[in-house]
């Protein structure tokens, strides 16, 4: 089966936003792309909501109700209690209405599951245990069973109210109905596929909305109707809402809330310490609790909004429930942990070396990778999570190391130039070129103070500059001069070379040249001379002899 929460790599930007959201730390990077690592992940949707590309995608089960629907006379709905924060302008009886267009045999609130669920945390105060930690939340009991298996005694052994709602229904319906659960969670999911006899699928509110969107039906709205009294569980979703409807009469208990992963990771360590005791922990794994889901972002609506709407449409008194025996609602939480061989100090110290923070003052744990410390990271990259590239204080470092041993140690003057001509860089070599200057004494000023502007101007205006020769008076240099405009950055790049050697060479040859050209021709006359007299007995040699001058002569020439 299909992960509940998948990404799409293809489009991946590297932007590591999502490992930087990630409490876990469950995605790792290859080859550029970012990855969901399943093992690990506890499906509280952070990366869903911050991916910039919309690219983490949440499984579509529309389709698989649909055949439940097709194929059973009974398929009932679960409906979360954080729905009247999702559709505020409904109820459950507009809901009732609305999803029976779809198929549904009948709508009920997971409220009449919290019901049950609350009844058995007040039968677990009367127990004495120790600490007690909620199992309403599927991405909590995931953080636990995966991350924290220490803190599994502590998790209160009942199924969450979701699941209980399920054994409820099928107590009542028989084990021919089939329950569907829809709300604003994607762990949810994943809770259903491992009590898939109980509830057989899970829509978030947003598939939903989809589904009527295909369906063309419009979600009935009514004016809210006077509160039915009997309906107190559906604070559940808000924060501190499973407190407000236990009895709590056991004044010997700390009654606690913590929301949010973070929060949670370091209740979950106090309780592993030994430094939390007698206490009930109402655990929740989005902050504000289920009107703060994942998918109830969408509506941009504050937490306490959502309070509001939720503290307005619950009642005073509990749901009549079928179940009543908290045998009928237990459950065995059990590890679902994949050891991992953990790095050793001596991989660790490798690492850090290859990611140049040998030095203790070289880890910034900026953050910027995702991870929080340098140590980490290196741990991530050990076990094939990340790589060294991931670290921004790195790549600056290295991009900056890498130009500046190009820009430094190159034989060529350099020089880079914004729209105004100022000078923005400058190279050592470039300041030998123009009068051995150094380079804080113009950068900042415009080129025109050491040079002519013209090559300049005419790259801005789009002209080629390649190699241009030209001879610079003031400096008695010779050089041969190119000049790139980076449309991107807004830059002038100017690469001169000094080859003023080479054309004193060049100018010393041809002097020789020319010399040796005017030998040739003072030879060629003075010989003629001797030859016109001695004409009468050469013959024709003096033609042949003419000959083979003016052939020397423009032997010479051609290799002018």
């Amino acid at each position: 089966m299909q992960y509940c929460l998948t990404s799409n790599t293809r489009d991946c930007r590297n932007c590591y936003k999502c490992i930087r959201h990630c409490p876990i730390k469950s995605i790792s990077f290859k080859d550029e792309k970012a990855s969901i690592i399943k093992e690990d992940c506890i499906l509280c949707g952070r990366c869903y909501n911050v991916c910039p590309q919309n690219l983490k995608s949440i499984r579509n089960d529309i389709a698989k109700v649909k055949r439940l629907l097709q194929d059973n006379e009974k398929v009932i709905v679960s409906l979360a209690p954080s729905f009247i924060s999702y559709y505020s302008d409904s109820d459950i009886e507009c809901m009732r209405t609305t999803l029976k267009k779809l198929g549904f045999f009948d709508v009920e609130e997971t409220a009449i599951g919290a019901t049950i669920v609350k009844k058995a945390y007040d039968e677990m105060l009367e127990e004495g245990r120790d600490v007690i930690i909620s199992s309403c939340c599927h991405s909590i009991n995931m953080l636990i069973k995966r991350h924290h298996p220490e803190c599994l005694p502590y998790l209160a052994d009942i199924y969450s109210p979701m699941v209980a709602h399920g054994k409820d229904i099928k107590l009542r319906y028989g084990d021919k109905a089939k329950v569907v659960f829809i709300g604003p969670c994607i762990a949810k999911k994943d809770e259903s596929d491992k009590n898939n006899t109980l509830v057989e699928a899970v829509l978030t509110f947003q598939e939903l909305d989809n589904w009527l969107s295909q369906e063309n039906i419009t979600l009935e709205t009514t004016e809210r109707k006077e509160l039915t009294e009997k309906s107190k569980a559906r604070l559940f979703p808000t924060n501190g809402g499973i407190l407000k409807t236990m009895e709590c009469k056991n004044d010997s208990y700390q009654y606690l809330v913590c929301d949010g992963v973070e929060n949670a990771v370091q209740t979950l360590n106090d309780i592993a310490e030994g430094k939390i005791h007698h206490a009930f922990i109402e655990m929740s794994s989005c902050q504000g609790s289920c009107i703060n889901g994942p998918i109830m972002l969408s509506k941009k609506q504050s937490i306490m909004t959502g309070t509001i709407f939720v503290n307005q449409y619950a009642g005073k008194e509990d749901f009549d429930c079928f179940v009543s025996e908290r045998s009928d609602i237990n459950t065995a939480y059990m590890k679902d942990y994949v050891h991992e061989k953990i790095p050793t100090d001596a991989e660790v110290d490798a690492m850090l070396k290859k990611m140049g923070k040998e030095d203790p003052k070289a880890r910034l744990n900026c953050g910027c990778c995702g991870y929080d410390t340098c140590i980490a990271k290196a741990k991530a990259i050990i076990k094939g999570n990340a790589n060294i590239e991931m670290c921004l204080p790195y790549l600056m470092e290295k991009a900056t190391s890498l130009s500046d041993n190009i820009v430094y140690n190159t034989p060529n003057g350099l020089m880079v130039l914004d729209n105004d001509l100022n000078i923005q860089l400058i190279n050592q070599p470039m300041c030998r070129i123009v009068g051995s200057i150094k380079p804080e004494d113009v950068i900042g000023t415009m080129v025109t103070a050491i040079l002519d502007p013209f090559d300049y101007l005419d790259a801005l205006q789009g002209e080629r500059v390649f190699r241009k020769k030209s001879y610079l008076s003031e400096y008695d240099k010779y050089v041969e001069n190119t000049v790139v405009y980076d449309e991107k950055f807004n830059v002038l790049i100017c690469v001169m070379q000094d080859i003023t050697k080479h054309e004193q060479t060049a100018i010393k040859e041809q002097e020789l040249i020319e010399k040796t050209l005017k030998i040739t021709d003072e030879v060629i006359e003075n010989n003629m001379k001797t030859v016109h007299e001695i004409a009468s007995l050469l013959g024709e040699t003096a033609a042949e002899t003419k000959v083979a001058l003016l052939s020397l002569k423009d032997t010479i020439h051609h290799d002018k």
